[in-house]
């Protein structure tokens, strides 16, 4: 879980779009040897990218060096927000984190989703135009 206490939310995570996932998967593993592991109907067939060492029992796929961050590879699609990388930004409360974020000018941009072993995730417009997302790790215990 990241820590909190300074106050800021950090960077946990990015996010990149691909019309060929297989194809994608291949030129990131060969280009830059990083691992990827294609997850489950359940998670939306989504790819879990690890470009540091990270904790093989947690799910969520943390690195254990701070200050690195892992990914994943989602599926492009008609919509222009898909069709952009992403970062994921981790937060203590989304609920919280959302309405502050609407008081900030951005704009919730789909439905909140809880991802299994994850946490609670949506994705954020901010006043840009950027899609970001926002992540409620879940407590690993």
């Amino acid at each position: 879980m990241p820590n909190f206490n300074n106050g800021m939310n950090p960077v946990v995570h990015f996010e990149m779009p691909a019309e060929d996932r297989k194809r994608m998967i291949d030129f990131y593993t060969k280009a830059f040897g990083w691992q990827a592991k294609q997850m489950g109907a359940e998670y939306g067939d989504y790819v879990v990218v690890t470009t540091s060492e990270s904790d093989p029992s947690d799910m969520s796929g943390r690195p254990k060096n701070p200050g690195m961050i892992n990914g994943g590879f989602y599926q492009k699609t008609d919509d222009t927000m898909s069709q952009y990388p992403s970062v994921v930004i981790a937060v203590e409360d989304l609920k919280e984190s959302i309405e502050k974020v609407k008081s900030a000018g951005g704009k919730i941009h789909g439905e909140i989703q809880d991802i299994p072993n994850v946490g609670m995730f949506v994705s954020v417009i901010d006043t840009e135009g950027n899609r970001i997302s926002m992540l409620q790790p879940k407590m690993v215990s």
